[in-house]
């Protein structure tokens, strides 16, 4: 790729969200607005209200489910890349390996690619599509896990931690990507426990048997389950985990990379769809960016890490006047 010119405001952060103003469209905006790009439909990235978006068809899917006043019409699907046009922007979506349907977003303008990652990850998740890589000029990456202290352990072994236990297990999770994954892991690598799950999980459950790549076992929850016998995981989203607080015989779990989230729990599940910092590293040698420019989180040990080979900042934040 021909080493031209990095606009340093080429995507900006406003009250809005990620904008461009090179292509007049917002990345995973915050509130509603003309034009949208959405890299994944978890609630931080995707919002109602847009005239026009453009996504994947699990993501559409997805906002469709949730979103059902938002006008059919509104949403312009893409497949992976594929190739098109807003503005004198070129666009593609290549996966990013964080839920199923979830794009990296690659913009090439006047001989210049940048590359956002939205949320990503490296490990190997079988219910969605795995990360694709592409070389760039700008990597516009997420941070939550940048620092060098922080290591995912082998998701494997982190849900046989399951078979340790014959009690019935409320395992907290979130709804979208994240329980469908752990439905997947538990019924390969806990063949003795069966998956129930809250009210709100087993829509998106439905529309990952009939959009995914693997069929996930499992059954609806009623009252009576987790009174009869044992070996049971009862899936619930963290309003439910957390209102939970007095159930009896019951283990209780939350899956997340993040420690504060373990604390007060009976056995803790590192589990994450986020990138931790080695996996970063791998992703950033595979990409070879000239910049870096960082979002969701804190990017000041990768600056330290990358100082005189790479130059990485924060994206730019600027107020967007409108006339």
């Amino acid at each position: 790729m021909a080493n031209k010119d990095i606009l340093e405001d080429f995507i900006i952060e406003d009250e809005f969200g990620f904008y461009c103003a090179y292509g007049d469209f917002y990345i995973d905006p915050k509130y509603p607005v003309t034009t949208a790009v959405i890299s994944h439909a978890h609630g931080d990235h995707a919002v109602p209200g847009h005239a026009y978006i453009f996504a994947t068809a699990p993501t559409a899917a997805f906002m469709q489910y949730r979103f059902v006043q938002q006008p059919i019409k509104s949403y312009h699907i893409k497949q992976f890349k594929e190739k098109f046009y807003i503005g004198e922007v070129e666009i593609e979506f290549i996966p990013a390996g964080h839920i199923l349907g979830s794009a990296q977003i690659v913009m090439t303008y006047r001989g210049v690619r940048y590359l956002y990652t939205g949320d990503y990850k490296l490990q190997e998740d079988r219910t969605c599509e795995p990360i694709g890589y592409m070389q760039a000029d700008v990597l516009i990456t997420e941070t939550t896990f940048a620092n060098p202290e922080i290591v995912h352990p082998d998701p494997v072994e982190e849900i046989k931690k399951l078979n340790t236990t014959s009690l019935n297990i409320m395992l907290g999770c979130y709804s979208l990507g994240k329980a469908q994954r752990l439905t997947y892991l538990i019924n390969i690598h806990c063949p003795d426990k069966k998956v129930y799950t809250h009210h709100s999980i087993t829509p998106i459950h439905r529309l990952y048997d009939s959009l995914g790549f693997v069929k996930l076992n499992y059954e609806i929850y009623n009252r009576k389950i987790l009174k009869e016998g044992q070996h049971k995981v009862y899936l619930v989203p963290p309003i439910a985990f957390n209102s939970y607080f007095r159930a009896k015989n019951i283990v209780r779990v939350f899956a997340s990379g993040w420690e504060r989230l373990q604390h007060a729990n009976d056995m803790s599940l590192y589990i994450s769809d986020h990138i931790d910092w080695r996996e970063l590293n791998i992703y950033i040698s595979k990409v070879q960016p000239r910049e870096i420019w960082t979002v969701h989180g804190d990017g000041s040990l990768l600056k330290e890490h990358y100082a005189d080979k790479i130059i990485v900042r924060n994206i730019f934040k600027k107020k967007r006047i409108t006339v």
